[in-house]
Parts: structure tokens; sequence; C-alpha cells
């Protein structure tokens, strides 16, 4: 098993910045892309940003030009610099990994994190 562990969430002022960090750990063979992915009360999950492991990135057209995501050396943190936040940012932000890991066999194995809360306020 991979495990995902969120931190950096928090309460900002609209305009203010956040940077949220994600490590991997267990039993892990390789990890191919991580990302972001972000839920709001009443809506869908949907992706904020993603990096694959040679450093492509895609981002949510809602948060180009203001959030940043990056990968450490070791290939098993991500992280996500947020500056100029908005009310419509708050969500639970949620961390994920494809991977593979020692019990999965041969499978990559998407993971996710428990989230981390970012609320922006007005």
């Amino acid at each position: 098993q991979v495990q995902l562990v969120e931190s950096g969430g928090g309460l900002v002022q609209a305009g203010g910045s956040l940077r949220l960090s994600c490590a991997a750990s267990g039993s892990i063979v390789s990890i191919n892309a991580m990302g972001w992915y972000r839920q709001a009360p009443g809506k869908q999950r949907e992706l904020v940003a993603r990096i694959t492991r040679g450093g492509s990135t895609n981002y949510a057209d809602s948060v180009k030009g203001r959030f940043t995501i990056s990968r450490g050396n070791a290939k098993n943190t991500v992280y996500l610099q947020m500056q100029s936040l908005k009310p419509e940012d708050t969500a639970v932000y949620y961390c994920n990994a494809g991977a593979r890991a020692y019990d999965s066999g041969s499978r990559w194995v998407d993971y996710w994190g428990r989230g981390t809360q970012v609320t922006v306020s007005s």
C-alpha cells in the first residue's frame, strides 16, 4: 500500500497564499503522475493540477496563472503553491498519485490522501 498525507491547508483571506504538500510513503515501487484534486460542497471532485514524473503539467483553467504544481527531486512528494486565492477556491484538496506498490503486483493503482481543507474568506 501507498499512503499519501497532505499538509498545508488552512484559512486564508482572499488574495492570500497557501502551499500544500503531499508526501507518499509505504511499499512504493514507483510513482508516475501526482496531482491535486479538490471538492467543494455540492460539487464534483475536479482536477486542479497534475504533474508527471517527467515534469509535464496540466492545470484547470480556473487556476492557471495562480497555482503552481511542482515535485520533489525524490518524486515522492508534490506541492501546490496557491496564490491570489479566491473564495471559490474553498474546498477539500486531495492528493493523488499513480503508483506501483509491492503488494499491487504489476498494476498501476491510484492512491488518494485524506484531504486537507482550504478555506478562503472574503
